[in-house]
């Protein structure tokens, strides 16, 4: 693979970066991606800010390749957080849920590459004008926390493409070979996947959860709570009294009262299936295994080339 934007951009081997999943993304997830020739993330959106240092102390200790961290920006220590990004040398880092203008400089000054996540072409353009590298555009078909606009991938990169003049990532959707060369011929230098890093024995996640990521079928994870803020999650218990209480026309403190506190650490870190909050996207329906992460990546660009010298004839 010759270097890309992207590549050049993060000193990496491939155009592939493991999303910064809450309660997936620690530093063994990172330092395997890493190693392998990707960008590992670092999820700074589960860990308390000596935990974000540990978490980075060990993944530079276990890799001597470039990875990144990325800070949800609705965090309650942001401040903190960036402190430490910044006091341990953190080359990159991804942030999301929030205004980009208001770390941005401060992070650039400090010779950090900034890269935003955003869900339309409208933030895109905001996150450009900001400053930042380049930019996530994700689907809604991803995990997580997500765009209320509810526009697809396939729909989303080449609507941003042509309005961007940044490196564009694409993310939400993306899991195989295949999808991430579709990505790049609609305009993406780059794809950020999520959900099927979970499927690895590094992910911090839950066993159980990673179980049922692979048992999970088409159909199976829904959007969800967009009053609050919109999230993609699997069909659990949880779900099902969100839904019930949707027939009710709850208010906002309604859905706040359901929800709780550390809902998806109850899911997807202590591996309680009925009563936590399972957050993954609608591609784990093709996720099958768990297998470890640096064979994901070989799996993904082998099948990339594989797919890119293929002649279709017509």
């Amino acid at each position: 693979m010759h270097t890309n934007k992207i590549t050049s951009l993060f000193n990496i081997k491939y155009p592939l970066i493991q999303a910064g999943m809450i309660w997936a993304s620690g530093w063994k997830l990172a330092s395997a991606v890493s190693n392998a020739g990707g960008l590992g993330i670092l999820g700074a959106g589960s860990m308390y800010p000596e935990g974000l240092r540990e978490h980075i102390i060990k993944c530079k200790k276990a890799t001597n390749k470039p990875f990144a961290v990325n800070v949800p920006m609705l965090y309650p220590n942001l401040e903190e957080i960036m402190e430490i990004i910044i006091e341990e040398g953190v080359e990159i880092v991804f942030t999301s849920a929030g205004n980009p203008k208001t770390w941005t400089p401060t992070l650039k000054e400090k010779g950090i590459k900034v890269v935003h996540v955003v869900s339309s072409v409208k933030f895109a353009l905001k996150a450009e004008a900001a400053g930042v590298d380049a930019v996530v555009a994700e689907g809604f078909e991803a995990g997580g926390h997500n765009g209320r606009e509810e526009t697809t991938t396939f729909t989303l990169i080449p609507m941003v493409n042509e309005k961007l003049s940044i490196p564009l990532i694409a993310a939400g959707g993306i899991a195989t070979g295949r999808g991430m060369l579709a990505a790049m011929i609609l305009g993406a230098d780059a794809v950020q996947i999520g959900s099927r890093f979970v499927a690895t024995p590094e992910a911090s996640s839950h066993q159980n959860f990673k179980d049922m990521v692979v048992k999970a079928q088409e159909g199976e994870t829904q959007l969800t709570l967009k009053e609050l803020a919109p999230v993609r999650l699997l069909k659990n218990k949880f779900f099902h009294d969100v839904m019930e209480l949707y027939t009710k026309q709850p208010s906002k403190d309604d859905l706040i009262g359901l929800l709780g506190r550390a809902r998806a650490k109850k899911g997807m870190f202590e591996g309680d299936l009925e009563e936590g909050e399972l957050e993954i996207g609608q591609i784990s329906g093709l996720i099958n295994e768990i297998i470890p992460a640096a064979e994901i990546v070989k799996e993904i660009i082998t099948e990339f080339h594989e797919v890119q010298n293929e002649k279709f004839v017509f």
